[in-house]
């Protein structure tokens, strides 16, 4: 079909290149925020007397019809258009005529398709940011549960202190609050409208800019109209920030894993987030975490491609830059998926809270406070760390815990030990005498939900 370009061309593209050198496979996704620029455009062109009132009106009412024939299904969006912005102004000029052909005065291909991206991506930051506070109000829920669910704390993957549970998933609410948080910044910094920069060096068409950046809900135009159209760090920085998103659900999905194996029994997922083995019947699979922790490759690979195929662009517009779209638009509904299933998951997940005391009483975390015990008694640290680790030694041997030793097998170790040793060791104990901030004790963590309720309430 002839293009809407082609004055320039005396034969027809071959269709191998055609196909090639085609986005509107994928470009079409944003049909809704090509529609919408283009209204504010032709408002902006009529404000400015470039159209005159009956034109402008003429326009508008062929874009709400095309929009009211697509959400419908009665107009498809198909191959024959090169791209998403040639199926509207094609369809235009269809239906309302010579009208339709001034739709695109004063703007570019250029500044079009980054204007349609930046709308795009500026909608679907809303979407994920919805998605990540859901999951933030359902991990503060569960952490207004499990406030006495004691459990070991791990570095290393090493038991080595205990805590609770509302402390472990604290620590996943603070970088889910860390991902909302950059959403935003990059929401604000990109907020800038590119329309009206052209191919790449404006238009002598008098256009209001501040005007059509007002209209579509900008804080004001772009500044450079050759990085208005180049740019694309605000993709950049989202497949940065939706990186980070799946790098800390994968990290939360691989402790679900741990958890829901065999050895360690934390936890029983919900059967509608597991699957079972064809060969063996007595599986059953922690599939969603695992299909996370997978897809979160994915999303850093579209990171990795459009850093690559950003590098050695000269300025300004070059081909190349197609490319943002496909994979980031995968990204997005990757996450957009991974985080509503991640969601589901865990808030139906149970926890076995017996099974994850005893983990955490026979896996030696309250050593440190045994030693803490020494050094409260006037036993140097150095000294102390010694003959708790001597104890530790004797306890592997008997194979029992700090907690269940006698008082004469703990004196045969130190003399210092006295019968207040019990309560100093138990895990309640080295849990609630931790109450600085952003410690695991209750009043700790209690601070903590309460800061974590009056984010969200007024985010």
């Amino acid at each position: 079909m002839a293009q809407l370009w082609g004055g320039r061309f005396t034969k027809e593209t071959d269709q191998l290149v055609y196909n090639f050198n085609a986005s509107i496979l994928f470009d079409q996704k944003f049909w809704k925020q090509d529609i919408a620029g283009s209204r504010a455009h032709v408002r902006m062109l009529a404000k400015q007397g470039i159209l005159t009132e009956d034109e402008r009106d003429q326009i508008l009412a062929g874009l709400d019809g095309i929009e009211a024939d697509v959400e419908s299904g009665k107009l498809e969006i198909t191959q024959k258009y090169e791209d998403i912005h040639s199926f509207v102004e094609a369809n235009l000029i269809d239906r309302i005529g010579d009208a339709g052909k001034k739709l695109h005065t004063g703007r570019s291909r250029n500044d079009q398709v980054a204007l349609d991206m930046k709308l795009y991506t500026r909608d679907e930051i809303g979407e994920i940011d919805a998605l990540l506070k859901k999951l933030l109000e359902t991990l503060l829920s569960m952490m207004e549960e499990h406030i006495h669910t004691y459990m070991p704390g791990f570095t290393h993957l090493q038991k080595a202190q205990p805590i609770t549970l509302t402390h472990h998933i604290g620590a996943y609410f603070e970088m889910f609050r860390r991902d909302r948080q950059r959403l935003s910044d990059i929401k604000e910094r990109m907020n800038y409208c590119p329309l009206g920069s052209g191919a790449l060096a404006g238009t002598t068409y008098p256009l209001d800019r501040e005007y059509t950046a007002e209209l579509l809900g900008f804080a004001g135009p772009t500044l450079n109209s050759m990085d208005s159209v180049a740019d694309r760090d605000y993709v950049i920085e989202l497949l940065s920030a939706l990186s980070t998103i799946m790098m800390h659900l994968s990290r939360f999905c691989e402790e679900i894993i741990i958890w829901n194996s065999n050895e360690y029994r934390f936890v029983e997922i919900d059967d509608a987030y597991s699957t079972g083995s064809s060969i063996m019947p007595q599986k059953k699979n922690p599939d969603i975490a695992e299909l996370v922790r997978g897809k979160t490759g994915r999303v850093y690979g579209a990171l990795i491609s459009i850093l690559t195929t950003m590098k050695g662009l000269p300025l300004a517009y070059n081909k190349d830059m197609q490319e943002d779209k496909e994979l980031t638009f995968d990204a997005i509904d990757t996450v957009k998926g991974c985080i509503a299933l991640f969601t589901g998951m865990v808030s139906t997940m149970k926890f076995r809270k017996q099974v994850m005391e005893e983990s955490a009483k026979n896996g030696f975390t309250n050593a440190t406070d045994a030693a803490d015990y020494l050094v409260n008694h006037g036993v140097p640290f150095r000294d102390a760390h010694g003959i708790v680790g001597r104890l530790v030694l004797y306890c592997l041997d008997k194979n029992t815990s700090i907690d269940d030793l006698s008082l004469e097998e703990l004196k045969e170790i130190s003399p210092v030990f006295e019968e207040d040793i019990y309560e100093a060791v138990s895990l309640k104990t080295c849990v609630e005498k931790r109450q600085t901030i952003g410690a695991p004790s209750e009043l700790a963590m209690q601070k903590s939900i309460e800061a974590g309720k009056a984010y969200l309430a007024n985010s």
